[in-house]
């Protein structure tokens, strides 16, 4: 009775909305209309039919209409419109089981009437007549997407249709109410105070749209993977059925319309931050139903590009806005306002690459290039003052979620090792690098305008230079964060290395590395802070940290080789990492291991020992020494014991003897030694030192031919600071020893005899400055006289081959501040003070003038006395001003001198200037240049070539050079000592200051050629 009498009143409320002319008399019997408590469904069915077809007619006649055969041409239509959809969507939420495709059919065709409705309203003129028609239609449009949120959630409740029609009506309903909302949100900024409505329904929508697609694909699974072992394998044909077909077309539009939206809220500006978030979100959601389906529906790979897109043109306005912003810092704020949004978007393509890793690979060039561009801008605003702190924001935001990326590519299982690989080859291989090395200077990558880094094209990315301070650091972080990465990334991540050497080689990225600081995370969640490191010191943790990683994994023998293969870098900064890593794995590493190590290498070490080359810096022998010792220095106690008892044991032998002042010279760590190793040591280096003093005379220096005369000298000189140890033993034989060594070199002709003696005077000076009781000895005052007959009063002062014994002699004149001077003009020994501290303060090569400096300073802040003026000559190098390099003056000197001992004591900071990199770019020009030369050289021939040296010193020992090359260079050195006296004679007649600088620098670098080349005259 109920139901007939429910029936009959909605009829009759139908029939008077019919029979009805009035907008007002509509609009009130449609409130009526929604008052009523309608539950059969055949009365559903008949309310959501006349809803659908009824609109206002602007005729005298009533008739019924599509909503949209009509456009709106006043606001009562509106109005109408608004009434009915406030009665639909009150229904929807009743059962709607039996009218669901009407209610969809009357939601389709209102989307597409309002669709039409806002593009008129936004293109018409607002004026006041229309205020109220604008108003009402927005109200409509805003019940409208309450209506499209109702209508979603209500489909959510009942089963995936499975028919043809319904399916069809569900497909084009999504599509519609999806596209009158992004052309809402589109237009949020035009339409007022409502924009803010929209937004918030707008989200509703989203919610209930992605809601669905979520209950359809887990309605789907259940149907086909419930568990029974019987539908297994239909599993195998999602694709086949029309509900998996269905679900998948109605996640395919969902998705695509999300990122349609999620692109408009990214070009908003921030506005539309909410519809940003769950847009994208929603994206990622979806993305994670029905993988298999959804691949072939779906183009992830333009998805993945679109928000590279947006990440590259974020960065790209921000750059272009900071660097043309007159300087101004830029703040932590505004940093973060444009940089969590980036985050936000890599965020949801590591999500979709993790989700999807082989439709990312195909697009892993475009990946990699927005990774580069993140960690070459982030270099290149640490350059600038005003930018650093963007380059810190993306140290903290972006630089693990970049790296988290490529992780995402290159931990997948679906993706192949070949795949892997091309993409590290991708990145760290090219041949325009490689033609680089080889000789070709005339590229510069050196960045001076952000918008460079933004018009390198992904193809062009690795054949380019702008990129490649940004490749290094991908590079680092690689390393940094190897622990993350699987067995086979690790180990192609480890065959890179090769290339990080070479790439180092590169002028720029030699004279970054070495001066440039860069932000870097120091810890890790709530402790994390941006600590600020060179990048050098970066480049070193980054290395031990993939040395740790690599060590207990298969990379581990490829690692070894790569440390073996370059134990003789020949570009010092490559070997000087090659060193850092070694004495890490010495410090670290397990003593069998470590000593097996050195074990190999002392090997090697006895290999190419040999007298001759014992003196030679540059000789296979010092070079190996070096390293040896240089890495024993992180070892223990025990197996610097091991070494120096392999180098030296009991054996007695010239061979070792050689071999170990090969070691001492190249800093072996004798004070690490154990106690009674050291007190071993320190007792055959005294004795054989003693042992040859009293041995020593003219006859067993001429009588010695090898190159290694003299070896106890070196020894002690070379191990003294190293020992720490009192030796009271060596006394005023020492003195006597160097008296002995000056009237001998004055009263020998033959060069190669000079040679050794002027070797043997440099390393007991070095031996004297160290020990300070013997300054008080009364043989000292023959020693100085003796020195200032050599150096400048006696016969020999021009003698160019003296010039190496000043480094040592700077040493010797610092320690007579320990010793008491008198001063007065009838004193020879002060005098000779006066006068040899003349001669070093005048020297005009750069490293000569720092050592005088230091040495007097020294000298100065010890002595007792009280006349200083008088060491210092009135043409001492720094008594020049610096423009003209003609004045001289002593209060200049005193200023220059006191600024240089501030700057000795001052802390160090690494501020480098434009003029500084543009000389260590210079430096890494001729660096590069000298590793081009060594890798062209031919092996096998040298190979040859040192058989037959090998085969010519067994014949004949020791070959002359033609008399005309030693008469040349006789000539050169008499040629230099009648410049020197003349020189002399100007300054005794002329005003010192008339000499120009210059002219002093050549003659300086002449005397150093000079002694070359007698060197090798007397070798010869």
């Amino acid at each position: 009775m109920e139901k007939e009498s429910s029936n009959e009143e909605l009829q009759s409320v139908l029939e008077a909305i019919k029979s009805s002319d009035i907008v007002e008399s509509r609009v009130e019997l449609l409130k009526k209309l929604g008052k009523l408590e309608i539950s059969d469904q055949s009365d559903l069915v008949s309310l959501v039919e006349f809803l659908s077809m009824m609109c206002i007619v602007f005729t005298l006649t009533a008739s019924l209409a599509f909503w949209e055969d009509f456009t709106c041409l006043d606001v009562s239509q509106c109005i109408l419109n608004k009434a009915i959809l406030q009665v639909a969507v009150k229904y929807l939420e009743s059962d709607i089981s039996g009218c669901l495709s009407q209610f969809l059919s009357l939601g389709s065709k209102a989307s597409i009437w309002c669709g039409k409705h806002l593009k008129m309203t936004l293109m018409s003129t607002e004026d006041s007549q229309e205020e109220e028609h604008y108003n009402i239609f927005f109200q409509l449009l805003l019940d409208l997407l309450s209506f499209s949120a109702a209508s979603f959630s209500a489909l959510a409740r009942y089963p995936v249709s499975d028919d043809k029609p319904s399916m069809d009506i569900v497909e084009k309903y999504t599509l519609e109410q999806l596209n009158v909302t992004k052309d809402s949100v589109s237009e949020v900024k035009r339409i007022g105070s409502f924009g803010s409505e929209v937004v918030k329904v707008t989200q509703l929508v989203i919610d209930a749209v992605i809601r669905l697609c979520r209950v359809y694909s887990e309605a789907v699974s259940r149907e086909f993977c419930d568990g029974n072992q019987e539908k297994d394998q239909s599993c195998v044909d999602f694709e086949a059925t029309n509900s998996v077909t269905h679900v998948s077309n109605i996640t395919k539009c969902t998705i695509e319309k999300l990122c349609e939206l999620g692109i408009l809220a990214a070009n908003d500006g921030g506005s539309l931050v909410s519809i940003l978030n769950v847009s994208w979100k929603g994206v990622v959601s979806l993305l994670q139903l029905g993988k298999g389906t959804l691949a072939i529906k779906v183009s992830v790979a333009d998805i993945i590009l679109t928000l590279l897109s947006l990440v590259n043109e974020s960065l790209k306005c921000a750059a272009k806005a900071w660097s043309s912003s007159l300087k101004e810092t830029v703040s932590v704020t505004e940093a973060r306002r444009i940089f969590v949004p980036v985050k936000f978007y890599l965020i949801n393509v590591v999500k979709i690459s993790s989700l999807y890793p082989s439709q990312a690979y195909l697009v892993y060039r475009e990946i990699t290039h927005c990774v580069l561009i993140i960690l070459t801008l982030k270099i290149s605003m640490s350059n600038e003052e005003h930018m650093k702190t963007a380059s810190e924001v993306i140290t903290e935001l972006l630089e693990q979620t970049s790296m988290d990326l490529l992780k995402s590519l290159l931990n997948s299982v679906e993706v192949k090792q070949e795949l892997k690989l091309r993409i590290l080859d991708w990145l760290f291989v090219d041949e325009s690098h490689s033609n680089s090395i080889n000789g070709d200077f005339s590229s510069d990558f050196r960045i001076t305008s952000m918008d460079q880094i933004f018009s390198v094209s992904c193809e062009d990315m690795t054949g380019g230079r702008t990129m490649l301070l940004g490749r290094v650091a991908l590079c680092l972080n690689f390393l940094k964060y190897s622990l993350d990465l699987d067995e086979d990334v690790k180990l192609g991540v480890t065959s890179k290395l090769g290339w990080f050497l070479d790439i180092l080689v590169d002028e720029e990225v030699y004279s970054s590395i070495l001066v440039k600081q860069i932000p870097e995370l120091y810890g890790s969640g709530k402790h994390a802070e941006i600590v600020w490191l060179p990048m050098f010191s970066s480049l070193l943790h980054a290395l031990k940290t993939f040395m740790i990683v690599v060590s207990s994994s298969v990379a581990w023998a490829e690692f070894e080789s790569f440390l073996l293969e370059n134990f003789f870098h020949p570009h010092f900064l490559c070997w000087d990492i090659l060193m850092e890593l070694w004495c890490f794995m010495v410090h670290y590493g397990e003593i069998s291991v470590v000593k097996g190590v050195f074990d190999q290498l002392c090997s090697l070490l006895k290999l190419v020992a040999s007298s001759e080359s014992v003196f030679v810096p540059a000789s296979a022998m010092r070079k190996m020494a070096g390293s040896i010792s240089r890495i024993l220095t992180y070892g223990p106690e025990s197996v610097v014991d091991h070494v120096y008892k392999s180098i030296a044991g009991d054996d007695r032998s010239q061979l070792s003897s050689v071999m170990c002042v090969a070691l001492f010279l190249e800093g072996f760590p004798l004070n690490l030694l154990s106690d009674r190793m050291k007190s071993i040591a320190s007792q055959r280096i005294f004795t054989d030192y003693l042992g040859f003093l009293d041995s020593f005379d003219d006859k067993s220096m001429r009588a010695c031919n090898s190159g290694g005369y003299g070896v106890p000298v070196f020894a002690l000189s070379a191990s003294l600071q190293s020992l720490q140890v009192s030796m009271p033993d060596i006394d005023a034989k020492t003195l006597k020893f160097l008296v002995s060594i000056i009237d001998n070199y004055r009263n020998t002709v033959d060069q190669l005899t000079k040679d050794h003696y002027c070797k043997l005077l440099s390393e007991t000076l070095g031996i004297i400055s160290n020990m300070k009781h013997l300054y008080a000895a009364a043989e000292m005052e023959e020693v100085i006289l003796g020195l200032e007959s050599l150096f400048i009063s006696g016969s020999t002062a021009s003698d160019t081959q003296l010039y190496q014994c000043k480094p040592n002699l700077a040493l010797f004149m610092a320690g007579l501040g320990h010793m008491e001077i008198t001063e007065n003009d009838k004193s020879a020994k002060c005098s000779a003070v006066w006068e040899l501290y003349h001669m070093l303060l005048r020297e005009q090569n750069w490293a000569l003038i720092h050592l005088a400096i230091t040495a007097f300073g020294y000298f100065a802040a010890r002595t007792s006395c009280n006349q200083l003026w008088r060491f210092v000559p009135q043409t001492a190098a720094l008594s020049y001003d610096l423009v003209s390099g003609t004045e001289a003056n002593e209060e200049r000197f005193m200023s220059e001198l006191k600024a240089f001992l501030e700057k000795e004591m001052a802390l160090r900071t690494i501020t480098p200037s434009s003029e500084q990199l543009g000389l260590l770019v210079r430096d890494g020009l001729m660096l590069k240049e000298v590793v081009r030369k060594i890798s062209e050289i031919d092996v096998q021939a040298m190979e040859c070539e040192s058989i037959e040296i090998e085969e010519e010193k067994q014949s004949n020992k020791k070959r002359k050079l033609p008399d005309g090359i030693s008469e040349g260079v006789e000539l050169l050195q008499s040629g230099l000592k009648v410049i020197d006296d003349g020189l002399f004679r100007w300054q005794q007649n002329h005003n010192a200051t008339e000499l120009n600088d210059k002219f002093l620098t050549h003659i300086s670098c002449l005397k150093d050629a000079i002694a070359q080349l007698v060197g090798l005259a007397g070798s010869g």
